[in-house]
């Protein structure tokens, strides 16, 4: 392996670290190969269950978990689906696509115990789809997204990755029946980042969007309808700064980017969608605030919801690594009712 490769290697080893949530381990007894194990019976569990509640056409006809791979621009890619319980092909439901944090994947996305997501879907009964983004392994482990200026391979690469989640809500639209008014993004670190770019570029599939710890980092921005904007942001993240910048949980600043600003990505998604009033504050409780800008174009909303502490994680999430997630608020809870007002 040449040198530089060797270097790469490590780079987006690190950003594995620095910009996805990492939890602690359930458990001391699951060492390395335990915990292979139980990916492989995971995923063999996946498989099976897609291949006997598909249709030969593809159609999901009952609840559960699945596992789908299709070719994008000359790439492999693969994307999860969560199918809640009171799910039946008769009823549309609304769609969420969740997008995991760099150096994660959509297997750790997809764990409840970490960000709860599936929970909620069943909560709430909504369908959950999961997509992975760029690696260059094949486990699709260690991967990125590119959302403008950041971040690692899938930037470097300038991979499709707009073009790919296009093609898998069509996709997924074509295997469930989902409320095609009622489709919402979220994402994680890069995750949000990208969240914003499907904002900017994609306006006439997504009604909303909710970013967690990733700041608006897009190159161009020009939608031609507005989207609702949610954002969720710690007060002492240690990577995606609140005043912008790259922080010191970056271990690779060339993997990512000088992050825009929260102030900044909140003034500007308010201009483009044509806020005119000042923002309100909707919600404060001990150790977090939320405030609105009401007053927008298509009665679109843009929220911004701050926690005192939290660092680079998930609000509300139980098993984190570094500092402990704040429990102030719960990112799930607020989001789903931020969606649920579109």
């Amino acid at each position: 392996m040449k040198r530089t490769a060797v270097r790469d290697f490590f780079a987006y080893a690190l950003l594995a670290c620095s910009l996805a949530t990492l939890p602690v381990a359930a458990s001391a007894q699951d060492g390395p190969i335990r915990q292979r194990l139980k990916e492989r019976w995971m995923q063999r569990h996946q498989q099976a269950s897609a291949s006997e509640s598909s249709q030969p056409d593809g159609a999901i006809v009952r609840p559960g978990d699945y596992r789908y791979t299709i070719e994008h621009d000359g790439l492999t890619r693969q994307y999860l689906v969560h199918v809640p319980a009171g799910y039946t092909p008769a009823t549309s439901m609304p769609l969420l696509v969740a997008l995991h944090g760099g150096g994660g994947s959509m297997d750790f996305q997809a764990d409840d115990h970490r960000y709860g997501l599936i929970t909620k879907s069943e909560q709430e009964g909504f369908i959950v789809v999961f997509p992975n983004g760029y690696s260059r392994m094949k486990s699709g482990k260690l991967a990125t997204w590119n959302a403008g200026k950041c971040c690692g391979a899938a930037r470097d690469n300038q991979v499709d990755d707009v073009g790919f989640i296009r093609q898998v809500v069509a996709r997924v639209s074509q295997q469930v029946h989902v409320d095609r008014k009622r489709i919402y993004a979220t994402g994680m670190s890069n995750g949000g980042m990208m969240a914003y770019r499907l904002a900017c570029e994609m306006p006439d599939v997504f009604r909303a969007i909710a970013a967690v710890a990733g700041t608006d980092n897009t190159v161009s921005c020009n939608p031609k309808t507005p989207v609702s904007i949610l954002h969720i942001h710690a007060k002492n993240d240690t990577h995606v700064l609140f005043d912008g910048g790259a922080g010191p949980g970056v271990p690779n600043e060339q993997a990512v980017t000088d992050f825009t600003s929260v102030g900044d990505t909140v003034s500007k998604w308010a201009k483009l969608n044509g806020c005119s009033a000042p923002p309100k504050r909707v919600l404060e409780t001990a150790g977090a605030y939320c405030e609105v800008y009401a007053s927008c174009r298509s009665r679109t909303e843009v929220e911004l919801c701050v926690t005192q502490t939290g660092g680079h994680s998930w609000p509300g999430a139980s098993q984190t690594r570094g500092e402990p997630a704040s429990q102030a608020i719960s990112a799930n809870d607020v989001m789903w009712e931020f969606f649920s007002r579109r």
